[in-house]
């Protein structure tokens, strides 16, 4: 990458396991006074007991969480529940005699037994949320009420654009949606102009205040600042750890990044074509309204099934609820809990899981159709993972510390990323009267957007980058006008000009589970790449490739948070996580991009369609807020209740002339 090399992160390997330890209590400090625990049954009495907790506290938080964030009618759901919920959760994990308890049956044990894997793996979990400091301890739970407040405002706010001189009102992805795809300047001007507003609204309704609560918080516990706080028990490695891995790829990349906008000036009639509420149309717009017939919105979860299935993805019994659709009150962001978590239950049973996923489509807007889709197959891709999870705890699938955020969304970004691949959309990409998506029109989407493909890698990084900074600002100096030109300085310095979705409208970093998290979706992205790169040389090809199930299952999801995410990459793929695939493909010209489609293109269109019912062992139901949509139960099979949605938003989306 000209002076500079891909990023590799396998040093940080070897530190992982005494990074952890060193954030963990002093042994010598938690043992006093502790009544030793010994033998089998006192080990398995102790884990059975913490499971079984845990499994309930989970459980109660997740049913608020869902509740509120769907806005939810029934009076059950509320802020103060969630706060509750999840502040008992919070104890728990938080409990020193817990972790005194776990530390004395390590020695008691064989260290290459089940038993220990537990043990190490609480171990773990309880230093991430044990707090020495009373002081912490009292900023937690203010932090966690400001969060409440902040969330129940940002969720009753009116958004919206002025267009034509009257207020439309639109969520945040309506707006987003139009800022990549209407054809008048004016609208997708004013779409932005309501983007930024939300910067405003957050900074003026808590923001600034919950900036300053986490920080004094993570530094009473002894931590540089939140971030660093909230990525060494995420990741296992500091805060300036995963900026040596960032500031590597920044640096990599800036030269490509400088190239690529100069090419788009250069081709879309000069810098105008830069500004951020022109820059998505003038790429792909055009291609992406021709697009929009072979992506109809109300096939997509058809087509999810489809593609999981032949891939041989299976969800063990796992019960999903869907809200696809967006409407008001409504969380502002896709995402995929789960209230029940997937695991091997003391008499040596298999407790499925129950999944909870949401993504906010508006089957009427131009483009929704792809990007619904797209959202379909990544939250789904974390419902498998996490649906095979085959541990003897429930606390090895949980999302939350010291579950690796880029293990996480490794998973879900490898299988979102398919929908891009032309052999992918020969096969699944098709228009209301079966007509397949033509290679002319794929090939156009490639010549618009791939030299641009680094636009994307730069707006993911500028993420981290603000919340790096952010958290590092002197507390006197945190401001409302502060953190927005904070937001902006970052915009052009990481991304060259002003973000088409501003810093301040990304949802995750209001949360206290999303907040300085996005480093994970970089890390992510990186071993994406590197996985498919393997997948491409065993096998051949992605698409429908059957093998793909069982060796994520195998490698990447049945372990759970049981091990690093480092080595569970290498494990795989042979090799170091680095980012030199990553950097291939952005350096990868054009025309060997569309040789390389093309022959994928038209290998999967030669082969004979095959239609039979679609089974992932799941039963589903899609809903709309407090509305059963569909149900697989009650409709008999995944495609009856698939035809069932499809008829639903068929009636209520019905274009008219």
């Amino acid at each position: 990458l000209n002076s500079h090399r891909a990023p590799t992160v396998s040093s940080f390997s070897q530190s992982l396991s005494q990074t952890s330890a060193r954030r963990l209590l002093p042994t010598a400090l938690l043992v006093t006074n502790v009544k030793t625990m010994t033998g089998s049954t006192d080990v398995k009495t102790f884990i059975d007991a913490t499971n079984a907790s845990y499994e309930r506290l989970h459980r109660a938080f997740e049913l608020q969480f869902w509740g509120t964030k769907m806005a939810l009618s029934s009076s059950e759901y509320s802020t103060a529940e969630l706060t509750r919920t999840k502040g008992e959760m919070e104890a728990f994990l938080a409990d020193e005699a817990k972790l005194m308890k776990t530390r004395e049956l390590l020695r008691s044990v064989n260290e290459d037994s089940p038993e220990a894997t537990t043990l190490r793996m609480l171990e773990r979990t309880f230093g991430c949320y044990i707090m020495e400091s009373e002081e912490a301890k009292r900023l937690r739970a203010e932090a966690t009420e400001i969060e409440g407040r902040l969330e129940s405002a940002r969720n009753k706010l009116s958004l919206g654009a002025i267009i034509d001189g009257k207020f439309e009102e639109m969520s945040s992805v309506g707006l987003r949606n139009k800022v990549r795809v209407d054809p008048d300047v004016s609208v997708r001007k004013a779409c932005f102009e309501g983007m930024k507003k939300i910067g405003d609204f957050v900074t003026e309704n808590g923001f600034v205040e919950l900036v300053k609560v986490r920080n004094r918080m993570a530094k009473a516990l002894g931590y540089l600042d939140f971030y660093d706080y909230k990525v060494t028990n995420a990741e296992g490695f500091g805060k300036i750890a995963l900026f040596d891995i960032l500031d590597t790829l920044e640096k990599g990349t800036r030269p490509i990044l400088e190239g690529a906008r100069k090419r788009f000036a250069e081709e879309k009639g000069g810098a105008d074509a830069l500004q951020p509420w022109n820059q998505s149309f003038l790429m792909a717009g055009d291609v992406t309204r021709r697009m929009d017939p072979y992506f109809p919105f109300e096939k997509s979860v058809e087509q999810w099934g489809r593609s999981f299935a032949a891939m041989n993805i299976s969800y063990r019994g796992a019960t999903m609820d869907l809200d696809l659709l967006d409407r008001k009150g409504k969380y502002s962001n896709g995402f995929c809990h789960w209230p029940q978590p997937a695991w091997i239950k003391p008499d040596g049973t298999w407790q499925p899981s129950t999944t909870h996923f949401t993504s906010l489509a508006d089957p009427s807007a131009v483009g929704s159709g792809y990007t619904g889709l797209t959202t379909l197959m990544h939250e789904a891709g974390h419902a498998a993972h996490f649906a095979n999870i085959e541990m003897p705890s429930p606390l090895f699938s949980q999302e939350r510390s010291p579950t690796s955020v880029a293990y996480a969304e490794n998973q879900s970004m490898f299988l979102d990323s398919l929908v891009g691949d032309a052999d992918w959309m020969a096969k699944y990409a098709m228009s209301r009267e079966g007509e397949v998506i033509p290679w002319d029109l794929i090939a156009d989407q490639i010549k618009a957007t791939h030299p641009y493909k680094v636009f994307a890698l730069r707006g993911m990084l500028a993420v981290p980058y603000f919340e790096k900074a952010l958290y590092e600002m002197p507390e006197e100096d945190v401001t409302a006008e502060s953190i927005k030109d904070l937001a902006d300085k970052v915009e052009n310095d990481i991304q060259g000009g002003l973000s088409a979705r501003p810093l301040l409208s990304v949802p995750h970093i209001l949360s206290d589970e999303a907040s300085c998290y996005y480093h994970g979706y970089v890390l992510a992205d990186m071993s994406v790449h590197q996985t498919r790169e393997f997948f491409l040389k065993r096998d051949g090809y992605l698409t429908d490739n059957p093998q793909i199930g069982p060796t994520l299952t195998n490698a990447y999801w049945k372990p759970g948070n049981s091990k690093p995410f480092l080595s569970l990459v290498e494990s795989l793929t042979g090799a170091p996580l680095t980012g030199q695939a990553m950097v291939n493909k952005l350096k990868q010209n054009v025309e060997d991009v569309l040789k390389e489609e093309k022959l994928k293109y038209d290998s999967k269109r030669a082969e004979c369609a095959v239609d039979k019912d679609i089974d992932l062992d799941m039963r589903i139901r899609i809903v709309d807020g407090d509305d059963v949509l569909a149900d697989t139960s009650k409709e008999g099979s995944f495609l009856a209740a698939c035809k069932v949605f499809e008829g639903y938003v068929q009636n209520r989306f019905a274009k008219k002339d």
